[in-house]
């Protein structure tokens, strides 16, 4: 798995991916630790994640739930402790939910809450002081559909529409300070997203296909081509850049 990057860009920094035990999250650990970066893999599960540090030497790994009380400042402390500073955080962990409003509850509601909007919030919290002294990034994820209505999945959609403002209300407060804060958006991309939503995987490859069809360019993309971009906001190189949101689907926004 790769984006092959042309350089070891990162070499000697440090980054945080949380989500890492599959998808978009494992496609970045091992794009940011071949490109020389020390890499630290969060997730809840801990085979998955062995098997992304398995991937690459320059990941290591911590099973934490981040929603849990205390878990941000323990990830952000294992990353300093193993390296001696923080570059990158990337904000990938996540949860989709399929509910109407005729079917809306309360603990979906809360949980969409507490992983796509207060767990990456509490983890940016924690990081700042190292991102300030290592003049470094946060790279959020969104969705095509956090600025595009989705019907029967509006609560996953305001997560994501709340990323995006956290997104650009951070890059202006911290512009001064020289950290960085930008988001990438996937639109419909291959992973398991869909099964821990509770589709079975028949219901996913069906939403896939619809998807497919409405994409511009027929193209459901995969997570290292997501990855790509998350590299990209992050590069040094791309010091000017803040406060953006990179759609990355196709042109599914557009239609």
């Amino acid at each position: 798995m790769s984006v092959n990057p042309p350089d070891r860009t990162f070499s000697g920094q440090v980054a945080i991916v949380t989500g890492a035990g599959s998808g978009i999250g494992r496609a970045t650990a091992v794009a940011f630790a071949e490109a020389g970066a020390h890499v630290l893999g969060v997730g809840r599960r801990a085979e998955p994640l062995k098997e992304t540090a398995a991937a690459h030497a320059g990941i290591d790994i911590l099973a934490i739930d981040v929603c849990a009380d205390g878990a941000p400042a323990e990830v952000v402390a294992a990353a300093v402790e193993r390296w001696g500073r923080l570059d990158h955080l990337v904000n990938n962990a996540g949860a989709t939910a399929v509910m109407p409003l005729a079917e809306t509850d309360r603990k979906t509601i809360t949980g969409l809450l507490a992983l796509n909007v207060v767990a990456p919030s509490l983890l940016a919290h924690e990081a700042l002081p190292h991102l300030r002294r290592s003049s470094g990034s946060i790279i959020n994820l969104s969705s095509t559909y956090g600025h595009r209505p989705m019907a029967g999945g509006a609560h996953y959609s305001a997560t994501k529409a709340a990323v995006e403002q956290l997104t650009r209300s951070w890059a202006l407060e911290l512009a001064g300070e020289g950290v960085r804060v930008n988001a990438v958006a996937p639109g419909p991309t291959r992973t398991d997203v869909m099964l821990h939503a509770g589709l079975t995987p028949e219901a996913a490859d069906d939403m896939y296909a619809y998807e497919r069809d409405r994409i511009p360019t027929h193209h459901i993309a995969s997570p290292d081509e997501v990855a790509h971009w998350i590299l990209r906001l992050a590069d040094p190189a791309g010091r000017h850049a803040t406060g953006q949101v990179i759609t990355v689907d196709g042109g599914l926004e557009l239609v």
